[in-house]
Formats: C-alpha cells, sequence, structure tokens
C-alpha cells in the first residue's frame, strides 16, 4: 500500500539551527488553519516529541533508524499518517550526521528512506554568500537527495536576507521560503542540551503561540504545503500488523506512572502492551496514595530530579511499591524508574528517600553521564528478555549510582555500546523488578511487551491461586 500524504522533512546543517522551534511553529500554524497533521521526530529524542504531541494535540511518533528496522519506520509513517493532511517530521542534528563515516541513521537517510522532501534550516549569522556554498555542497554531496526549500534563521537584516537569497536561488536553483530575524524574546525554556519538558512551563501555551507567530509573519506556509504534496508515494511497508487479542476482557491489569516525575513513554510502547491484552492503569506517583490492584507495574523515564520532594514526602505510595515488590509484583523501570526505586536521590548535597527496593543511591552530577544510542546483550537469567539476546536502546542520564556497601546486586547487561551503569553493565534484576537505565522502543524490540504481559500474566493466576 502506497501513502500519498503530503509530507516535509525539516532538517539543519547543525544542531541548535532552530529546527524546533520552527518545527512547532509549523504545526501551530497548520492546526490553527485545520490542516489535519502527523508529527514524528527522528532519532529517539523524547522533550521535542512531547512537544509536538502538545502543539498538534495528537502523539508525536519517533522514527529511529537505530532502534527499527526499515520496514517498521514506513509502516510507522502509514499508520499515523492515515486520514492527514500533511505529516510533518523533524530530523535530529546535522543533515548529515550518522553513526559512521558513510553517514548511516543520518537524518538525510531518513529522508531517502521515506520519500520525503527535505527543508533546511540555516543559521546565516555572519555569512552571505557562503551560504550558498553550503548549501551547493549538500546537493552535490548527496545528489539522491530530495532538498526542495530554504529557511534562513537569525538573519541580521533585509540586505542580508536579500543577498543569500539570491545566491541561493542562482547558484543551487532552490527556493528561500523563510527568513526568520535574529529574535531576542524567546519564550523557550532551556535545560541540559535543549527544551524543558512542556508540562514543566507555565508558559507552554504562549510559547508555542510564539513560534506560530514567527512562522506566520517570516515563512511561506503555502510554499511549504506546495513542497510537501509534491512528495513522491511513500514505499510500502510489506507488514500486516493485526491485533493479537480479540476483544474481550483484559488478560491482565499493567499500571503505568504517568505524572511530572514520569512521563517519558513512547506511544508505541503503550499500544504495545494493548495490542497484547493488557488493559492499561494510570497512577500518579505524586497524588496517589497507594498502588491500585494491578498485575505489573511500568515506570518510565523522566526527570525524578524535578518532584524529589514531592516524591519523598509521598511515603505511602513509596511503601506501597515496595511491599508489591516483596510480593512479587512485576516492576520494569527505565532511567528515571530505576532511579526511583533505589533507596535514595542525592541533589544539590541534599538526600531524598526513594522507594528503597534497590540497594542503590543515585547522586545527580552537573555533567551528563551517560548519552547516546546503547547496544546491550542480556547475561543474566530475568523476568523479560532471553538470556543471550541483544537489546538495542538509549540513554540520558546525569545520574551516578552508588551501590551500598556490603552489596551484591549482579547486573543483567553486558554492555557493548553506551555507557549506562559504569560503561560495562546495565540494568538490576531483584525478584520480579527489572530496572535499567536503557529506554526501549517496542517497535524495535519484539520481546519487551511480551515479556511484561507474560510475567504479569503468571503473577496473575498466582495470586488467584493464593484466594
Amino acid at each position: 500500500m502506497n501513502n500519498n500524504t503530503p509530507r516535509i522533512m525539516i532538517a539543519a546543517l547543525r544542531g541548535g539551527s532552530g529546527k524546533t522551534i520552527i518545527t512547532l511553529g509549523l504545526s501551530s500554524t497548520f492546526i490553527s488553519k485545520n490542516i489535519k497533521i502527523s508529527t514524528f521526530k527522528k532519532g529517539p529524542d523524547f522533550i521535542d516529541a512531547g512537544w509536538l504531541t502538545f502543539s498538534s494535540g495528537s502523539p508525536c511518533h519517533n522514527l529511529d533508524p537505530f532502534l527499527m528496522r526499515d520496514e517498521v519506520i514506513l509502516n510507522s509513517i502509514e499508520q499515523n499518517s492515515k486520514d492527514m493532511d500533511i505529516s510533518l517530521i523533524e530530523g535530529n542534528r546535522g543533515l548529515f550526521d550518522g553513526m559512521n563515516v558513510d553517514g548511516q541513521y543520518s537524518t538525510a537517510e531518513l529522508a531517502k528512506l521515506t520519500k520525503s522532501p527535505v527543508i533546511i534550516i540555516v543559521d546565516v549569522t555572519m555569512c552571505t554568500r557562503t551560504v550558498a556554498a553550503l548549501i551547493m555542497g549538500c546537493q552535490h554531496f548527496d545528489p539522491e537527495l530530495n532538498i526542495a526549500g530554504i529557511i534562513l534563521n537569525r538573519v541580521a537584516g533585509a540586505r542580508q536576507k536579500n543577498l543569500i537569497k539570491d545566491s541561493i536561488e542562482k547558484y543551487c536553483n532552490i527556493p528561500v521560503i523563510g527568513a526568520i530575524p535574529k529574535l531576542r524574546d524567546n519564550p523557550f525554556p532551556e535545560r541540559h542540551m535543549g527544551l524543558v519538558p512542556h508540562f514543566e512551563s507555565d508558559y507552554s501555551s504562549e510559547a508555542v503561540k510564539w513560534a506560530r507567530s514567527v512562522v506566520e509573519n517570516h515563512i511561506d506556509i503555502d510554499f511549504i504545503q506546495k513542497i510537501a504534496e509534491k512528495a513522491d508515494p511513500l514505499p510500502s511497508s510489506g507488514l500486516d500488523i493485526k491485533e493479537t487479542v480479540e476483544a474481550g476482557s483484559p488478560s491482565c491489569r499493567i499500571g503505568i506512572i504517568r505524572d511530572k516525575a514520569f512521563w517519558f513513554y513512547y506511544p508505541e510502547n503503550i499500544d504495545n502492551l494493548k495490542t497484547l491484552g493488557a488493559e492499561i492503569v494510570e497512577i500518579n506517583s505524586l497524588a496517589d496514595n497507594a498502588l491500585p490492584d494491578i498485575d505489573a507495574l511500568y515506570i518510565g523515564g523522566g526527570f525524578p530530579e524535578v518532584c524529589a520532594e514531592q516524591l519523598s514526602q509521598n511515603s505511602s505510595f513509596r511503601n506501597s511499591i515496595r511491599e508489591m515488590i516483596e510480593n512479587d509484583l512485576p516492576v520494569y523501570a527505565e532511567c528515571g524508574g530505576l532511579i526511583y526505586l533505589g533507596q535514595g536521590l542525592e541533589l544539590n548535597g541534599k538526600s531524598y528517600p526513594m522507594v528503597g527496593a534497590l540497594p542503590i543511591k543515585f547522586i545527580m552530577e552537573k555533567k551528563p553521564q551517560g548519552h547516546g544510542y546503547t547496544i546491550l546483550k542480556t547475561s543474566r537469567t530475568n523476568p523479560f528478555y532471553e538470556t543471550g539476546e541483544t537489546i538495542r536502546g538509549h540513554e540520558f542520564h546525569y545520574s551516578r549510582p552508588v551501590i551500598s556497601e556490603g552489596e551484591k546486586i549482579t547486573p543483567v547487561f553486558d554492555v557493548e555500546r553506551g555507557y549506562c551503569l559504569d560503561g560495562k553493565n546495565d540494568g538490576f534484576c531483584r525478584k520480579n523488578l527489572f530496572a535499567t537505565y536503557t529506554h526501549i522502543h517496542a517497535a524495535g524490540n519484539n520481546s519487551w511487551g511480551k515479556g511484561l504481559v507474560k510475567t504479569a500474566i503468571i503473577y496473575k493466576k498466582a495470586c488467584e491461586k493464593k484466594y
């Protein structure tokens, strides 16, 4: 099946050129014009994807060639672009930046796979005709890439704008479809290496409105639509995705902690659990007093350090989790969830008690302790993965684990790529608890959801036998 939904890829020559803010502005502008859009983010980034979800009002899906097979990426666009007027894909890093000299897993390679026209955003600070040389270089570097338009960003004035525009259109034969001036009143909050999650800011709605006004005032929206409409048909994925569970009573109830502390979940991960027959029960670690009646618990990533005091004060909920873990409740935790299950979190010289299910203290550092893709080999028996299985994922954390003196806890994974716990290991398993720094994407890992649902059903049946 070919998908003829109009689509574009928003790219840049380097990170920090304004891709996300312009993509957010485009998303909000299309919505304001009653144009139905689907949004996608290249790579594993969850903060930008969260902002795109917020601006568009529907889930943004990640497209990650490292974590997902080509056919899975194409299927994601097929399924999530149905009945849409336009699909908006935000690239990451520089256009040709990949994992090796051949540019493997780059934004350019994703654009070619999905046959998406590329609009390049260029930071033109302190340059003029050189911009044309850079764009011409991109054209010659990969002639197969469909570079369909240029947006100039941080333009100093009309003279610079006109000289760059005329140069690009003369030497590269590519239209310049927007020119954004230098702006001083950017309302988007930043932390670490990017934007602060949208729900942490009281000005999220105003920030998106600001981005929309920038796009409306400085970019030719109609031209962008015309470019998107000229996209070649999306190649068929060849996949026949069917629901594996018939409608009826769910096989198990899986709790998901979703609040300001824990909020990073790929939409596909939740959908995968539902497809396998699980009923999803949303839980709030900041407001709930205890765990509800569930057969398994999934704690995703986030920034528990932002809510450390609130998490520590809700002792009844923490005690409830610890008690259920001791009673063999299956628990799968990633990154922020791993931190929460430890003994405590040390932040700015102050220690906050956490669940205490693992004999580990976590110390927040000022620099990233792990950032990038991971490749792991399962080396120890656990409830969720087969021994010897290779797992691909990604990590992004500022915390450093310190195992309590005298305690011995054997990691589950051998690290082949990444840092994770210490550059050699990742993942802790205790009873039916499994906690790791690595985030996985269900669209690229068939065993994760099956392992969690299977363990939940076993636990449910064991509980039923007791009573």
